[in-house]
């Protein structure tokens, strides 16, 4: 058999996690494009708020003093972060569905939220989340 043949197939080329590259078949996926602008601030501190409960409850840290420990931050700091879990669950979904920030600083910051926390009535909290919420929905 003296007679040429051809093979054509798709390659790709992807880098390992240490930086190694790697030849794959097929064609290189596609990766989609991010959302435009970034998650704000008091949404990713209520789900940092709600996981360390998580941890609390399940037995996989035994107090809020080892996360801080852990989490290289002072215990009132992990004290002002676990009482975000004290807003009314209506709140608490609220704040982690917020838009995306595009542009400067976010339009709800941690500290309009720390006030409304520490009160134990929620009918109370959402009459005061509406006062904050305010000036973000015009």
């Amino acid at each position: 058999m003296s007679g040429e043949f051809t093979i054509d197939f798709l390659i790709h080329e992807r880098r390992t996690r240490r930086g190694r590259r790697r030849i794959r078949q097929g064609e290189k996926p596609r990766t989609p494009n991010p959302p435009p602008g970034r998650v704000p601030r008091i949404s990713r501190l209520m789900a940092l708020a709600i996981r360390c409960d998580e941890l609390i409850r399940s037995g996989e840290v035994t107090d809020y003093a080892d996360i801080a420990r852990l989490g290289h931050l002072t215990r009132a700091r992990i004290s002002q972060i676990a009482n975000l879990t004290l807003l009314a669950p209506d709140i608490q979904e609220q704040i982690l569905h917020l838009p995306p920030t595009t542009s400067g600083r976010d339009p709800i910051a941690e500290r309009d939220i720390r006030p409304i926390a520490v009160i134990p009535d929620w009918d109370e909290q959402r009459q005061m989340f509406e006062v904050v919420m305010t000036p973000f929905r015009a």
